[in-house]
């Protein structure tokens, strides 16, 4: 598998002047280590931007740069290329740009002086058929599963959901995996085991949290509650039919502050996976 990448997040110095920002280099940096725990072939688009304004240029919207017929005719060339790429390796997994880039936006561009508009950018919008991610969205990819563990059906459905994940290039943390699957712990080991899921909760990018059964798990629910409290996305899966009111599928305060799923093969379009198309 590859994925075809928006130049500039292996090169930033391709972007215009005074707009990467250190969160964008983050996010760079996280692309690019997905690709590698994965082992995604990574294929670089050329730069439109560049080679029609060249590098060491100021930031501006596509209709103040980019509306011509000389940029147009140099992205009929640049497509073409980008045809044969796809020709000879077949179909890529998806593009991932840069949201608000007047040719690599992938749900937003800088349109005109008056603002963005939701769409892709000039570039990206000439493969209408190729799914495409904003590289914010494909840096997160580390998930930590929240979930009953103490029965061998619970900790098998675990390893079911944490695989199913990680066919979508998701990397999985995994509690029962780090310690946590036995009642005869001392003292010390309880500290080290909380210490270790409390740091994995904290440099996590997504929470899944199961929460089947007639309440939800009370270790599931603190470690939901106290990645929302952290500004971490909370995806609860709960396949469970009953219901713990007319208008909720389970406990109030985690159902507010989650987005629930009642199939597992919703997870991934949660997840805002690369591979659901």
């Amino acid at each position: 598998m590859y994925v075809m990448i928006a130049p500039c997040i292996l090169d930033p110095s391709l972007r215009a002047e005074g707009i990467t920002r250190e969160e964008d280099l983050r996010a760079y940096e996280r692309c690019l280590r997905r690709c590698s725990v994965f082992g995604l072939e990574i294929v670089p688009l050329p730069c439109a931007e560049t080679l029609y304004l060249g590098r060491n240029r100021p930031p501006g919207t596509y209709t103040e740069r980019l509306d011509t017929p000389e940029f147009s005719s140099l992205l009929d060339r640049l497509e073409s290329e980008v045809r044969q790429i796809i020709l000879e390796k077949g179909e890529p997994l998806c593009i991932v740009g840069v949201d608000s880039s007047p040719a690599c936006g992938v749900n937003t561009t800088w349109y005109s002086p008056e603002g963005k508009i939701d769409h892709r950018g000039a570039f990206l919008s000439r493969f209408p058929d190729i799914p495409s991610t904003d590289v914010y969205d494909f840096a997160r990819y580390r998930v930590y599963l929240a979930a009953p563990l103490f029965s061998e059906a619970e900790r098998r459905y675990n390893e079911f959901i944490r695989d199913i994940l990680a066919t979508h290039c998701f990397e999985v943390y995994l509690p029962q995996e780090a310690g946590d699957d036995s009642a005869s712990r001392h003292h010390q080991t309880m500290q080290e085991i909380f210490a270790s899921h409390a740091e994995a909760l904290r440099s996590t990018d997504w929470v899944v949290g199961i929460v089947d059964g007639a309440d939800a798990d009370s270790g599931t629910a603190w470690e939901m509650g106290y990645a929302h409290a952290l500004g971490i996305p909370v995806v609860a899966l709960r396949t469970d039919f009953r219901s713990a009111g007319h208008h909720e599928h389970v406990n109030l305060m985690l159902e507010q502050s989650s987005t629930v799923v009642t199939r597992r093969e919703d997870l991934p379009a949660a997840l805002l996976s690369p591979l659901h198309h």
